[in-house]
């Protein structure tokens, strides 16, 4: 598995984790933490959880499932380091209240996730070895 795609299931992970962690920290006590925590678990989890390990999976996988290489490595390199630039941009801007924060984080976020599908409608539209003559 190429590392990239190991670095986006780990990081997905670690915001599961802290998703979970900041609504525990929630839980015991409501204005311990500044911001808008509803919001930032929220995208903690489906951004971050459920969207990086798609994107870390399925960069590895959906290649293989069809027999066709990946064909851009460096779509998916940009698109990893926008998807992790936004998602802590977006939550930096919950947290101090800072809408412009939060919209240059969805922009970024939005592109990674249109680079992603681009490059997977480019990958799956190559003719496979794998496909019938």
């Amino acid at each position: 598995m190429h590392r990239r795609n190991k670095l986006f299931v780990t990081i997905g992970l670690v915001y599961g984790l802290l998703g979970g962690l900041l609504m525990l920290v929630r839980l015991v006590d409501p204005i311990l933490l500044p911001g808008n925590l509803p919001r930032i678990h929220g995208h903690m989890m489906l951004l971050g959880f459920v969207l990086m390990t798609i994107y870390g999976v399925g960069l590895h996988v959906i290649p293989r499932f069809g027999g066709y290489p990946l064909r851009s490595e460096r779509i998916a390199g940009v698109q990893f380091w926008l998807a992790n630039a936004g998602l802590p941009l977006m939550i930096a801007g919950w947290i101090t209240y800072a809408d412009w924060l939060v919209a240059a984080g969805g922009a970024l976020t939005l592109a990674a996730m249109a680079l992603w599908g681009i490059n997977m409608i480019l990958t799956v539209k190559l003719k496979s070895p794998l496909d019938a003559k």
